[in-house]
């Protein structure tokens, strides 16, 4: 006995019709889609910056206080009137600017007041870097 063939799509859905669909919103975002190439094409000499960065990326200003009561940023010896200007400076330059204080074992607690005294002038924020044992 022959057994009649079975037409039935039994191998899931079909899929023409969304492909159907995904094909004319390719063709209907490519036709609606404009493109301003005029604009960018404008001869136009834009500014440029010299000094600005980004406020997150902006390091924390370190100030280290040797055992001497020497202060020093990047390597630089600063006296306390230098100091007190270079916060200042920086705090203009961005007002999210930070200082981190760092003091030698041996310094006097009194350099690492004053530098705080600088920044709660021009009112910065400040973190004292300590060492427990």
């Amino acid at each position: 006995m022959k057994l009649p063939v079975n037409t039935d799509d039994s191998d899931g859905p079909n899929l023409t019709p969304v492909i159907d669909v995904v094909f004319l919103l390719l063709i209907f975002f490519l036709v609606a889609t404009e493109y301003h190439q005029a604009e960018r094409e404008l001869d136009i000499d834009l500014p440029e910056v010299a000094q600005a960065q980004p406020l997150s990326m902006t390091p924390e200003l370190i100030v280290n206080i040797s055992s001497e009561g020497q202060y020093k940023v990047a390597a630089q010896e600063y006296s306390e009137v230098e100091i007190a200007a270079l916060i200042a400076q920086a705090k203009k330059s961005n007002p999210q600017q930070t200082t981190l204080i760092r003091g030698d074992g041996d310094s006097s607690l009194r350099h690492a007041v004053r530098v705080m005294g600088f920044c709660n002038k021009v009112e910065m924020k400040y973190r004292i870097a300590a060492l427990q044992e």
